[in-house]
């Protein structure tokens, strides 16, 4: 899908040439789930996946907006009547960009927008995100905004919060505005801290695959919301701001201190281990041992399974098959309920892992994953 390609069509709909063309990724998380909104570590990296984006300005207070990926024509929408929960279409994605960056004092008087995707929807690969970051670096560009891409990524996030009305940290956006090739980024959520964390495993002979189950999610569900809710009480009986402020060598007196409050000792548990488990990654990617990286996703899977209880038999299928057939790690990834896992493999066994995984799913009366290889790839820029 090339910007010519998108372009061509922008002026098929619209009846003139667009002002430019613009891409922004999906991302997976190699380690760091449910941290975000706890202020905590992530470690995201782009996917070659993207939602491109041909976009012109207009000055009557009117959005019109097409997406290549949804049955329908151009939707045309007043950016006066934009107000949030009032859209429960995927335009909401879009429309509440432009929301937030009027909300934020910004003169964006109005764009023409056609979209396409790659990214696969409800796989916990950032679609959403993909999207919104997409509109947003567009807009900044064409209105001469000059936001960086971390406060793109912010603009994103309460775009999909307040607009949308899905409870999502800034992972996803931050991944998408600022991620680089052939690197993860380790970000610190609190304070938006970066650094970029070279990540080529092609070099050390390994492969990182994805297993879209195609059991698809929903941020906007109860159950996300519900854990975001516990771990917020966690950190009110704890007298922390959030649960990053809990060391993991305190972590044992911490959840005694919890008493009998079971559920919220099992999310509290998870959300300190997990942010222990970035910082080992990161450590291990720095020493130059990726193929150690494994034991600790694998780590990661049992604790999102058991703590936070957020997988589901076809990931879990996933992670324990291709652990039998001689995977170096592997775990679910993204907000959970469905969507995707990752497996970490030498790539001389990728084949023969994913035909093991695809015979398990059949075996299993489930329906077929989608397999594809994970390559680090870059953040959301302009293509023409």
């Amino acid at each position: 899908m090339g910007a010519q390609q998108v372009a061509e069509r922008f002026a098929e709909l619209y009846g003139a040439e667009p002002e430019g063309v613009w891409a922004a990724p999906g991302r997976v998380n190699l380690i760091g789930e449910h941290t975000d909104y706890n202020d905590g570590f992530v470690m995201p990296f782009a996917l070659p996946h993207r939602a491109v984006a041909a976009v012109s300005r207009r000055t009557d207070g009117v959005l019109r907006l097409h997406s290549a990926d949804i049955d329908g024509g151009v939707v045309e929408l007043s950016l006066d009547a934009l107000a949030p929960g009032g859209d429960g279409n995927w335009t909401a994605y879009p429309a509440g960009v432009v929301w937030a960056l009027r909300d934020a004092g910004h003169g964006v008087t109005g764009a023409d927008v056609h979209l396409s995707s790659t990214v696969p929807t409800g796989a916990g690969l950032s679609s959403s995100a993909a999207v919104e970051v997409v509109i947003a670096l567009a807009l900044n560009d064409l209105f001469a905004l000059d936001l960086p891409g971390w406060k793109l990524a912010r603009l994103c996030q309460r775009a999909e919060n307040v607009y949308v009305g899905a409870p999502t940290g800034i992972m996803d956006q931050t991944a998408s505005a600022c991620c680089e090739q052939g690197h993860a980024l380790f970000l610190d959520t609190r304070d938006l801290s970066q650094r970029q964390i070279p990540f080529d495993l092609a070099a050390e002979g390994l492969r990182l695959l994805v297993v879209d189950t195609q059991v698809k999610h929903a941020h906007s569900g109860g159950e996300y919301g519900k854990r975001r809710a516990g771990c917020e009480k966690g950190a009110a009986l704890l007298g922390v701001d959030a649960l990053r402020d809990v060391p993991y060598d305190g972590l044992d007196a911490a959840l005694a201190r919890l008493g009998d409050e079971e559920e919220v000792v099992r999310l509290v548990r998870h959300v300190v281990t997990e942010d222990q488990r970035v910082e080992r990654v990161v450590a291990l990617l720095r020493a130059g041992e990726t193929r150690a990286i494994g034991p600790v996703l694998t780590e990661g899977h049992a604790s999102l399974r058991d703590d936070f209880r957020i997988s589901c038999p076809e990931l879990d299928l996933v992670v324990d098959t291709a652990l039998a057939h001689g995977a170096l790690g592997a775990r679910m990834t993204g907000g959970g309920f469905g969507g995707s896992a990752i497996v970490l493999t030498e790539a001389a066994e990728v084949d023969t892992l994913t035909k093991a995984v695809e015979e398990a799913f059949a075996a299993a009366g489930h329906a077929a994953p989608r397999v594809f290889e994970a390559v680090p790839s870059a953040g959301a820029r302009r293509l023409s």
